[in-house]
């Protein structure tokens, strides 16, 4: 009933080579602690999303292990979700056997299904009997009712179906509102991202009070930048998250909290706009300033990345890796992201130089090659081996040197294509003066070609064909006018 945790990862993706995670059995493994607080840390999210995220922390990093899957425990216990509860005893079973925690409570499991199987009865015995009454509001409230039960106990599926069957019984636009919110947060506990674009469409189409828009907007674009991001657009997302309006507050945090909005607009920006976006439209964006407060470090990121603090940007993202490898949204996406920041600073660091040593990169890029080694790096290093294959994939209009270990930029030289442009410039006008004078010899000596008498007549006839007709057109409509 639970979406597939993002917990498959590719071992091939660049960039799970840093520090100490390695790919076990399929699930990214985080070896170093994060950089945040578990129990402050998780306190900013409610509903299905916080077990979601304890449960993604508790089963990739050993250094929280225990205790995020004790949380995850005790959160699901809370609940009405068995199924949620006993994965969660598994996974700390496997992890933390002595804990008490570890051990099924098979009588609160066998308490909890009668209890869901009677309120299940009960709410499906109630929309019954609506509809035998045929009262729409009641039918309405009775579907939502369902719905919300169904999305406690874990069956998204049919949580879904009842808030979809509510559409027919909405009588105002606050009702379809709410209906498509519903229907929102289900899409994402079931990670149907598809299904959450669509329904953020038709929200946005809705035709409701302009109060009521202005409350919905930070909700929409917030929960459309997750769709885009789980799409892998970037700049979409970007895009969403940047647009998103700083009231959305703590108003969606069953879904999304304010830091997250800050956290993966700064990424995607940064992974997807050149620098004079990201300062034009991020750091000067007075909107989004609000969502980088409450996360500081990514606003120095984007400041070092425009500012062409290359090496300070990277480290600060490299300090920050572990938190997002355990991020719910983002945990898939820090490989791809990073590597594309990478690409671009590598990009933008040589586009003033034609020629820059390959010592000088790695001082900047690859610090851990040549920091405390009296040896400059070789033709075999891991950093020029990675230029190589920029270079192959198109990504760097360059060469390498190895011999003189540079890397050579191809630049255009300006002076020869300002030259070249000239003198096209100048060719054109002189044919363009060749024509004018060629046709004006022409007129001068006569030897234009004429019409024949015969055709001359038949032109001026047409002529006065068609002066006749334009009149009689006139003459009708200032009769008409009359």
């Amino acid at each position: 009933m639970d979406h597939v945790l993002p917990d498959a990862f590719d071992a091939s993706q660049p960039g799970l080579g840093y520090g100490t995670r390695n790919i076990i059995e399929g699930r990214v493994k985080v070896d170093d602690p994060p950089k945040f607080d578990l129990e402050s840390y998780i306190a900013n999210y409610t509903g299905r999303t916080k077990f979601d995220r304890l449960f993604l922390i508790g089963t990739c990093s050993t250094y929280l292990s225990t205790e995020a899957l004790k949380a995850a425990v005790t959160d699901a216990k809370s609940g009405k979700d068995v199924g949620r509860y006993e994965k969660a005893v598994r996974a700390l079973a496997e992890v933390a056997p002595n804990e008490s925690e570890a051990i099924l409570d098979t009588e609160w499991v066998d308490r909890t299904q009668k209890l869901v199987k009677a309120e299940t009865d009960r709410l499906e015995h109630e929309l019954k009997g609506y509809k035998n009454n045929l009262i729409k509001e009641s039918i309405r409230m009775g579907n939502e009712d369902l719905g919300a039960h169904y999305h406690q106990i874990g069956d998204l599926a049919s949580a879904s179906k009842a808030y979809s069957r509510m559409r027919d019984y909405c009588t105002t636009p606050n009702h379809i509102a709410s209906m498509l919110f519903k229907i929102i947060n289900v899409s994402v506990d079931r990670g149907d991202w598809l299904a959450v674009q669509s329904n953020v469409h038709r929200l946005r189409n809705l035709q409701s009070k302009p109060e009521e828009q202005a409350k919905n907007q930070p909700k929409m674009c917030a929960v459309m930048g997750l769709a885009q991001l789980a799409a892998g657009t970037y700049l979409d997302a970007a895009n969403s998250f940047l647009a998103t309006d700083p009231s959305l507050g703590d108003t969606y945090n069953e879904i999304i909290t304010s830091n997250d909005v800050a956290v993966y607009g700064g990424l995607c920006a940064l992974a997807s706009m050149d620098r004079n976006e990201l300062q034009r439209r991020v750091l000067d964006n007075s909107s989004f300033r609000n969502f980088l407060e409450l996360e500081p470090h990514i606003r120095r990121a984007i400041s070092f990345f425009c500012n062409n603090k290359f090496r300070s940007c990277l480290d600060i993202l490299e300090a920050y890796r572990t938190d997002y490898l355990l991020d719910f949204h983002l945990q898939r996406h820090v490989p791809t992201i990073y590597g594309q920041i990478r690409t671009k600073s590598i990009q933008q660091y040589i586009l003033p130089f034609s020629r820059v040593t390959l010592d000088a990169m790695a001082k900047i890029f690859a610090p851990e090659i040549v920091g405390g080694y009296p040896k400059p790096i070789d033709s075999s290093s891991p950093f020029v081996q990675e230029l190589i294959l920029m270079i192959q994939d198109g990504l760097l209009d360059a060469r390498i040197d190895l011999e003189k270990m540079v890397l050579v930029s191809k630049q255009s030289d300006l002076r020869a294509e300002v030259h070249a442009s000239a003198l096209e410039s100048a060719r054109n006008y002189t044919n363009e003066a060749h024509i004018r004078l060629v046709r004006a010899n022409v007129l001068q000596a006569g030897l234009e070609v004429r019409l024949p008498p015969s055709e001359k007549k038949v032109g001026l006839g047409e002529r006065a064909g068609a002066k006749e007709f334009a009149g009689a057109k006139i003459g009708r409509g200032a009769a008409n006018w009359d």
